[in-house]
């Protein structure tokens, strides 16, 4: 029989799910509004097994709750069956972490001395996993990281100039976005093996977004650094930002650790500069010049980082736009490709606007690609790989 995994990807109020057999998706959904307005998204080739419900604030109350209350629905796929293995998503893996790896207590407590280094994620995919292992006690749990796929970075690009001591502590360019990369660098590999084996650059761009250089399926730079706020600006988070504000934010403004911490990763991005909103779908819409302004800051940056990502790679062959924005909006890509003749990039807007796979024009010496990511298949193979060698 195919193993049965499950993957969870769980949120600051959410968890996203997929049930797997083998490869095959049985079941997948999210569970969002945890907290405050719970709900249930599911979806199955079985037609009763569907729902877009509101759950009860007991259901709804935790992420141990929202679980427990998927556990009936899981009883049903799964037949008298049990989960083999859990997957999960951890945003960040430190120093010691390059590899998915079973979650064991000693493991755990090394992944929540990482929590100050990604707090918008790092505990509440914590809180999935403890709520997995009371739920599938005897399933094996697995942590696949974000940061892995950026462990093969050169040094220049893991450090900052700072003294020695704090990179040997592990104060280093980690980058995140991992497995989105994986996964593209993965259906490259079958789809355009030509491709894969060159100079890449992937924009992940979404809620959060960044930029990656890959070259022969490896990445060598990341937008992002010691935490995920550096790099492209994001959907509340800032993005790049020169230090001294920091310094500055502390000392003549009085802001605290505490405020200075809410305002970079809560109140910035395209929602602060807007003041509207951080989707990026109610900015296209709005006619208010402040949206148009935050969308042409956010597009400016990523230009400046193709740019630079160029450089680092020694040339291009290859841009990819994945995630939320990148795979849904026509003019984000349209914006970032537009005049940039130069780095050889030629976008073919009719197939752009309809959202074609390859959306580079015939006369590009760049070729141009949207690809949706799948981080939760990312997990899957690593979990199944990781339970047929233990097995």
């Amino acid at each position: 029989m195919p193993a049965l995994v499950l993957v969870l990807n769980s949120g600051s109020s959410s968890i996203k799910f997929t049930l797997y057999s083998g490869a095959e998706v049985r079941l997948d959904g999210q569970i969002s509004g945890l907290g405050a307005k719970p709900h249930i998204t599911l979806r199955s080739n079985n037609p009763d097994l569907k729902a877009d419900r509101p759950l009860t604030s007991n259901e709804g109350a935790s992420h141990g709750t929202a679980l427990a209350a998927l556990l009936p629905v899981l009883d049903q796929v799964l037949g008298g069956g049990k989960v083999d293995a859990v997957g999960h998503r951890v945003v960040h893996g430190g120093i010691a972490y390059s590899a998915p790896v079973q979650i064991t207590e000693e493991i755990f407590a090394d992944l929540k001395a990482l929590e100050p280094l990604a707090p918008l994620h790092q505990p509440h995919n914590l809180a999935g996993i403890e709520a997995a292992r009371t739920a599938f006690p005897e399933a094996l749990q697995v942590a696949c990281f974000d940061t892995a796929f950026h462990r093969s970075h050169p040094w220049v690009n893991d450090t900052f100039a700072l003294p020695r001591q704090f990179y040997d502590e592990g104060v280093r360019r980690y980058g995140f976005h991992g497995l989105s990369y994986e996964y593209i660098c993965s259906y490259l590999e079958t789809a355009y093996p030509g491709l894969h084996s060159g100079r890449l650059i992937v924009a992940h761009l979404g809620n959060g977004a960044s930029m990656c250089a890959i070259r022969e399926g490896k990445s060598v730079g990341s937008t992002m650094g010691f935490t995920a706020l550096d790099g492209l600006p994001m959907g509340t988070r800032c993005g790049q930002l020169d230090p001294g504000v920091l310094l500055y934010l502390l000392s003549a403004k009085g802001m605290s650790v505490e405020d200075v911490t809410d305002l970079l990763y809560k109140q910035s991005g395209l929602k602060g500069l807007s003041g509207i909103s951080q989707d990026m779908r109610t900015l296209t819409q709005s006619t208010d010049p402040r949206a148009a302004e935050a969308i042409d800051y956010f597009v400016f940056r990523i230009r400046r980082e193709i740019g630079a990502m160029a450089a680092v790679l020694g040339g291009l062959d290859t841009v990819v736009f994945t995630g939320g924005i990148g795979e849904n909006s026509a003019l984000v890509r349209e914006k970032v490709c537009t005049a940039q003749g130069w780095l050889g990039l030629e976008l073919d807007r009719q197939k752009n606007r309809a959202s074609d796979e390859d959306i580079s024009a015939d006369t590009s010496r760049v070729r141009i690609l949207r690809v949706p990511t799948d981080e939760e298949e990312m997990i899957r193979r690593h979990t199944q790989a990781l339970l047929r060698k233990l097995s």
